[in-house]
């Protein structure tokens, strides 16, 4: 039987991480309604804006994001979406696992019991970031009659597998290593986030803020008992081109987890209900660095005509 305190360390990291929590909640821009999920998963939490009549859209974020990193721009996307923002449930946030998740189709069958309580009886437009970018993808293929529309930004698998250099610099975080304490980590931290995220940090004191929020959002791992999390895959190309839902892939130009123009000449090539973009002046920040252009561009998209479903590419850029 799980601990009081499951997935935590303590008691005392619990409270510590439930304070964390609730002062950052405190930024979420509109009403909201705070719900708790029950599935044979475990138990998701789960933020909801906008319209109840509203067609629903679902925000997965990215590692380490939960919901709240949705905040700067939830306002914008619930004007005509109900919008539910989930906290990931083998991630830092208020969902409790209930069982172990051991490969990516426990991650897809926990999406799709969640999805069946929130929406039984629509399809949902489903949006993530990065991690959460790679679970939409994973669901879509999944059950492509449970999804009208995809948006994939910055997606941490599924179009590329992740570069070397990122790779490293995640092992650098996560493994102890002869002669580092803990104390290291913060710098540590601070110098992989200046590498992935330059974009931002060039805003000024807005952008800083940003990294700033990000890295104490990492940081706060350390209440936890274990990581659940599991490193993401890549769909391989027939995979690809019998994905039928009408997707929008976007990414930024400077990104550093894989190379952007080699994500696009793949997606081009072996994915016709793709759309793909590469978004300016961004890397993996595309949300801090380019916010506002990125939700721009998913609005449209998912106002658009969804009638060439399955049939053709809606548009494609072109890449050297």
């Amino acid at each position: 039987m799980a601990a009081s305190f499951h997935p935590f360390r303590s008691e005392e990291d619990k409270a510590a991480f439930h304070s964390f929590y609730a002062d950052r909640a405190r930024a979420w821009p509109l009403p909201s309604e705070s719900r708790f999920v029950d599935t044979p998963s475990g138990q998701t939490f789960v933020r909801v804006s906008g319209p109840a009549a509203a067609p629903p859209l679902v925000l997965l974020a990215g590692a380490r994001g939960t919901s709240l990193m949705w905040a700067p721009h939830v306002a914008s996307l619930s004007r005509c979406h109900r919008v539910y923002a989930l906290d990931l449930i083998t991630d830092i946030g208020l969902s409790t696992p209930g069982r172990e998740f051991r490969k990516p189709e426990d991650l897809v069958r926990w999406l799709n019991e969640v999805f069946g309580v929130l929406e039984p009886d629509r399809p949902l437009d489903l949006m993530g970031i990065s991690y959460g970018g790679w679970l939409a993808a994973l669901y879509a293929f999944r059950f492509p009659d449970r999804v009208r529309k995809a948006v994939l930004l910055a997606p941490g698998g599924a179009v590329h597998r992740l570069s070397l250099a990122f790779c490293l610099r995640v092992a650098l975080l996560c493994i102890p290593t002869p002669g580092r304490t803990r104390a290291d980590r913060p710098g540590t931290l601070q110098r992989i986030l200046r590498w992935m995220f330059a974009d931002t940090l060039r805003g000024g004191e807005a952008g800083r803020a940003h990294v700033e929020w990000m890295a104490a959002q990492i940081d706060a791992g350390r209440f936890y008992a274990r990581s659940w999390m599991m490193w993401s895959t890549v769909l391989g190309d027939e995979e690809w081109r019998r994905f039928s839902v009408p997707a929008l892939l976007l990414v930024g130009e400077n990104e550093r987890i894989y190379s952007p123009r080699k994500v696009m000449r793949r997606m081009n090539r072996v994915a016709p209900a793709v759309r793909t973009e590469i978004v300016p002046g961004a890397g993996h920040d595309l949300m801090f660095a380019k916010g506002d252009l990125v939700v721009e561009k998913v609005q449209a998209f998912l106002d658009g005509d969804d009638s060439l479903r399955g049939q053709l590419r809606l548009e494609q850029v072109a890449v050297p």
